[in-house]
């Protein structure tokens, strides 16, 4: 008997036997304490291999401490008999509660998110499990995963040759798994994306053979996770489990939310087709009411926008956009009435909730505003934020907040004549009504772009910037985008940390939705500061809310570019392209991910093709890079000279003259772009670290130099 063996242990009861052993639950008499002991009995210590493994499992798991991970108290033989003491787990297997069938979406993916950051965890201490499973994970009544069984375990030594033998369980292991091949920490996702297919189908997944079926109800952003968890290729795949782990945390918890909407762009049915900044102006302030309430999941404007002029079926809106519910409508507007219509339908099966009709006088929009969030909240029964009105009114003068709604689609072209253009109806908006907070909060965030792009001198822009921002809270205190670009100016003009962050801090908690403020937040704060892992995250989450934004995807692909992912990273700029065609910024970096792969002719290509097709100083700066990182320098050169030159004319960003000297190998010209950079607050400064090919400059003692004079070194 095993009780008679390990002399400090009391044996209670068998709870299971495997391939690695017998595993009983014990007392542990010295302690006081259950354990499970898991036992190699006496006839299998004769394999070695066996035996390896068992000890293996031992010191793989005891080198890791994490409250998802089982913890190791002590590996021993005594009179021949191997053994293991571990954490005793009151609890079942998953294996177990799936036999109860499908888990419910919300419970899967909080299972998921502790068994992604339990992986994060081993991988980070070089460790790969290879034998993830519904059996190796185990369940406590509270809903606590731990993750058992490091039998298979290896440490990962890439310079450690391995002979090609199966590891693993069938229906589990990865494609290179099965054929033989060493597994690395990318193996253990594509298990791990197994066992959530069967977590949510309630079946074991027959994976090798074809395509992963999901069962119906799954959103769309749970099937894109587990599909790319289980590509075939690993490079294909998550890279990390952290990364993982974030993008399971973005996903909605619920497959069919009673409280998602997305609004459709309204159709303007007015005699004057220029007054769709009208129709449009007041679907997107019904979009920002509804995300200020609690509960309910609203679709960003370019995603709802984005089906503008296509005959789509709600279902498919439905789908797309990972909603339940559809708000579509009407403006027709004559002099100083408004006609306005709304209709509210649910995507599963096209049913009208709810429609209504206004016509009124055009100051009683934002009445009309409020009618429609209210009536919505209604039907949708979601709580409210108290009874103060959804829509805010930031001014009583309509005129000014016509102009208000002709400036605001203008800002996010980022282009020079767009901001000019832009700031031109701001500037009216504020002469109409010179207490119109919104409107000089616009100011601030033309001005942001102007300075961060270089369209302007840049101290100038800044300066500007920062007082119009001023200016809306000294109105409003509680507009976020105007907290956004005062810390952004803090952190660009002043290089002042703790002030940026504060600020920016500020702008996430009033309004976390606003594609300014997160964006912000994310690549001045997260990403500026080494957290990439929380930058990832906070772009999935608003991939989530906007998945049809090239600038969403954009932002994603950057983040894989910082991260060094390549694959992903040109996947995610395709994504935006296929939106936009147009989206210069996805075609600009696409080459330089393609050089860091070593695929040089298809780099040259692109750079070529977008430098030729966009004439902008950074589209001759990244084709500038390429040609000299190619050993093509004349055509570098040709590229330098031509900055030069616009530069007597124009403000050219010294790091865009930088990027050329890295890919021309010229070291010491680079950093003479760095200083001018810094003097001059160029904002493109902080782009650097999404640039690979200037990896090389960072292990320069020069650069630690560089980063003092912004107070960002380590």
């Amino acid at each position: 008997m095993v009780g008679r063996t390990l002399a400090h242990y009391r044996i209670i009861e068998k709870l299971g036997q495997g391939g690695m052993g017998v595993v009983y639950k014990a007392l542990d008499i010295r302690l006081d304490r259950f354990v499970a002991l898991k036992v190699l009995p006496p006839e299998k210590v004769a394999d070695p291999d066996r035996k390896r493994r068992f000890v293996q499992e031992a010191k793989s798991a005891s080198a890791l401490n994490h409250p998802n991970i089982i913890t190791i108290y002590d590996i021993d033989c005594a009179d021949g008999v191997d053994f293991i003491a571990m954490e005793y787990v009151a609890g079942r297997t998953l294996r177990q509660r799936i036999a109860d069938g499908p888990v419910p979406l919300d419970e899967a993916l909080r299972y998921a998110v502790q068994a992604a950051d339990a992986l994060a965890k081993a991988h980070g201490a070089g460790i790969i499990h290879r034998d993830l499973k519904p059996a190796n994970l185990m369940v406590t009544g509270d809903g606590l995963v731990k993750l058992l069984d490091f039998g298979l375990a290896k440490l990962n030594d890439p310079g450690e040759t391995q002979t090609l033998a199966v590891l693993g369980t069938p229906g589990y292991m990865s494609p290179e798994q099965a054929e033989g091949w060493p597994a690395d920490a990318r193996s253990d996702i594509f298990c791990f994306g197994a066992v959530l297919l069967e977590m949510l189908s309630g079946r074991r997944p027959s994976l090798l053979a074809g395509e992963p079926e999901f069962p119906h109800g799954v959103p769309p952003a749970v099937e894109q996770v587990a599909r790319r968890c289980l590509a075939r290729r690993p490079e294909d795949r998550f890279q990390t489990a952290a990364e993982l782990k974030a993008a399971l945390e973005a996903c909605p918890a619920k497959a069919s939310s009673p409280a998602s909407i997305a609004v459709l762009p309204f159709a303007n049915l007015s005699a004057d087709k220029e007054n769709e900044y009208f129709s449009d102006g007041l679907a997107e302030d019904v979009i920002d009411a509804l995300t200020r309430v609690p509960g309910l999941q609203v679709t960003a404007r370019t995603s709802s926008f984005a089906f503008r002029g296509r005959e789509a079926d709600v279902r498919e809106i439905g789908t797309k956009l990972n909603v339940s519910h559809i708000l579509e409508g009407s403006v027709r507007k004559a002099g100083n009435r408004v006609r306005v219509t709304a209709q509210l339908v649910k995507t599963a099966d096209g049913y009208h909730l709810w429609s209504d009709r206004w016509d009124r006088e055009l100051a009683d929009v934002f009445a009309i505003q409020d009618e429609i969030s209210r009536s919505i909240v209604e039907k949708l029964r979601v709580e409210l934020a108290g009874e103060r009105p959804l829509a805010k009114r930031h001014t009583e003068n309509i005129e000014a907040y016509m102009l208000y709604l002709q400036a605001r689609p203008q800002i996010y072209l980022f282009t020079p004549e767009s901001l000019a253009k832009s700031m031109d109806f701001l500037e009216r908006a504020i002469a109409g009504d010179p207490g119109y907070a919104l409107a000089y909060a616009g100011m601030a965030v033309c001005y942001f772009h102007m300075a961060f792009f270089g369209f302007m001198p840049v101290r100038e822009g800044w300066a500007k910037a920062r007082s119009f921002a001023e200016t809306a809270l000294a109105l409003d205190a509680g507009l976020a985008e105007a907290h956004a670009v005062l810390g952004v100016a803090h952190i660009c003009h002043d290089y002042d940390w703790k002030q940026g962050e504060r600020e920016l801090r500020r702008a996430m908690k009033l309004n976390p939705e606003s594609q300014e403020v997160s964006a912000s937040y994310d690549y001045f704060w997260l990403v500026q500061t080494g957290k990439y892992q929380e930058s990832i995250a906070e772009c999935h989450r608003a991939l989530a809310r906007d998945p049809l934004s090239p600038f969403q995807h954009w932002r994603l692909a950057l983040r894989y570019m910082l991260t060094r992912q390549f694959d992903l990273a040109i996947g995610e700029f395709e994504k935006a392209i296929h939106l936009d065609e147009n989206y210069f910024s996805a075609h600009g970096h696409i080459p330089l991910a393609l050089l860091a792969l070593g695929r040089i002719p298809e780099a040259l290509a692109v750079a070529e093709s977008f430098a030729a097709s966009v004439r902008f100083p950074v589209a001759m700066a990244f084709c500038g890079l390429v040609y000299g990182a190619a050993g093509r320098p004349e055509e570098a050169r040709r590229l330098l000279a031509q900055l030069h030159e616009i530069a007597r004319s124009a403000y050219v960003p010294p790091t865009w003259l930088a990027l050329i000297h890295a890919g021309l190998g010229e070291t010491a010209k680079v950093f003479e772009c760095l200083d001018q950079a810094v003097e001059a607050r160029d904002g493109m400064i902080f782009h650097l670290r999404f640039i690979p090919q200037l990896d090389a400059i960072r292990q320069d003692p020069r650069y630690q130099a560089f980063l003092r004079k912004i107070n960002l070194a380590a």
